[in-house]
């Protein structure tokens, strides 16, 4: 195969499998808390503490992947392109 063939069903393969991870799991843990939903904070004597609520996650823990935030986004277009209004009897 050439170097091109190859390339090209790499890509193929990554973005199948992300596209299988953002319909498998669509929701990713948050990259500020790190999943926890606060920031941790220390005390005097190096003792883990909480902190405030996460304001990017809204204190979940949780975000919206980029690939389901796109699909979510393309659905949303594609409903209100097609919606015709539908009579009774047809």
């Amino acid at each position: 195969m050439t170097p091109i063939l190859l390339a090209i069903a790499y890509l193929i393969a990554v973005t199948l499998g992300y596209g299988g991870l953002c319909a498998a799991s669509p929701f990713g843990d948050c990259r500020r808390c790190h999943g926890m939903g606060h920031k941790l904070k220390h005390d005097r004597k190096g003792r883990p503490k909480r902190g405030k609520d996460c304001r990017h996650c809204r204190a979940t823990g949780k975000r919206i992947r980029t690939g389901r935030r796109l699909y979510n986004r393309w659905a949303r277009i594609y409903r209100a392109s097609t919606d015709t209004p539908r009579t009774k009897g047809f």
